[in-house]
C-alpha cells in the first residue's frame, strides 16, 4: 500500500448525530432535521466513493431509538422507505453496494420488502459499500454472535477452547469485512453509543462540534487530516513499527 494511500482510511463509521437539535435551531419540526440529515448523507457517501474509502458504515436508527415519540419513529420509518426508493438507482450507477445491518425482523413488512429490493439494485457495486446500520445495537450484535457460537458448541462442531477473537467476529453483523479505522461523530457529543461496539476497538476516535445535516466533504477531509496524522500502533512501540516500514 502506497503511503498517500495508507492515509484514507479504508473503513469509515458514522453516528450522524444533530438532525433535531439542527431543526430546533431553525425552527422547524425535527422531521425537517431528518430529511435535511437525508441530503448530508448523500453528501458523504459520494464524497467517501471519491476519495477510495472502501466501507462507509453509518448508524441511522439504534435499537433504543424505539423509545422516541410515536409520531418520530414513524416519520422516520416513512424516510427511510423512500430513501431507500430513491437512492438505490443512484447509488448502482455510481458502483456503490448498499448492505443494511441490524435486527430489519422488526421493521413494518413494507420496509423489509424495499431493504430487500435495494439490497437487490445495488448488489454489483463493487466500487464501495454503504452499509446502514438500523435498528442496530453493538451489544445485540456481540450478544447473537455469541448464541451463534454456542449453537456450535453444543452441536459438537466447535471445542470451547478453540473460540478465539476471530471466531466470535466471524459471527458479527461485520463478518468478512475490515474494522474501521476511523469513527467520526457529529453534532459535540463524544460517545460511542452502542455502536460497532466490537469492532471500534482500536478505531482513531473523531468528535465533530458540526450537526450532521451542515456536514460536508471539507469536515469530512479535516476528519481525514486527523487520521491521517495518528501513528496506529495496535499494542506496539514507535520504533517497531519504524522496522517494518
Amino acid at each position: 500500500m502506497s503511503e498517500e494511500r495508507s492515509k484514507i482510511p479504508r473503513h469509515v463509521a458514522i453516528i450522524m448525530d444533530g438532525n433535531g437539535r439542527w431543526a430546533k435551531a431553525r425552527r422547524r419540526p425535527r422531521t425537517e432535521g431528518h430529511r435535511a440529515g437525508v441530503n448530508a448523507t448523500r453528501r458523504v457517501v459520494r464524497a467517501c466513493a471519491d476519495r477510495g474509502v472502501e466501507v462507509l458504515t453509518v448508524f441511522a436508527f439504534s435499537s433504543e431509538n424505539w423509545q422516541r415519540p410515536r409520531e418520530e419513529v414513524s416519520a422516520l420509518m416513512e424516510l427511510f422507505f423512500f430513501a431507500l426508493r430513491r437512492e438505490a438507482r443512484q447509488l448502482a450507477k455510481n458502483g456503490i453496494r448498499l448492505r443494511i445491518i441490524g435486527d430489519r425482523a422488526g421493521f413494518p413488512e413494507r420496509l423489509q420488502r424495499e431493504i430487500a429490493a435495494a439490497e437487490a439494485t445495488t448488489a454489483g457495486g463493487d466500487r464501495m459499500l454503504f452499509q446502514v446500520a438500523a435498528n442496530y445495537g453493538g451489544r445485540l450484535d456481540i450478544v447473537h454472535a455469541a448464541r451463534v457460537v454456542a449453537r456450535r458448541v453444543a452441536a459438537g462442531e466447535l471445542a470451547p477452547e478453540d473460540i478465539d477473537a476471530d471466531t466470535l467476529a466471524a459471527h458479527l453483523s461485520t463478518a468478512g469485512q475490515p474494522d474501521p479505522d476511523l469513527f467520526i461523530r457529529t453534532g459535540g457529543e463524544k460517545r460511542i453509543s452502542n455502536f460497532l461496539l466490537w469492532q471500534l476497538a482500536y478505531t482513531e476516535l473523531y468528535f465533530s462540534d458540526v450537526l450532521w445535516p451542515d456536514f460536508d466533504s471539507d469536515e469530512l477531509d479535516r476528519a481525514f487530516a486527523f487520521y491521517a496524522r495518528r501513528e496506529r500502533r495496535f499494542g506496539k512501540i514507535s520504533e517497531q513499527l519504524l522496522d517494518h516500514a
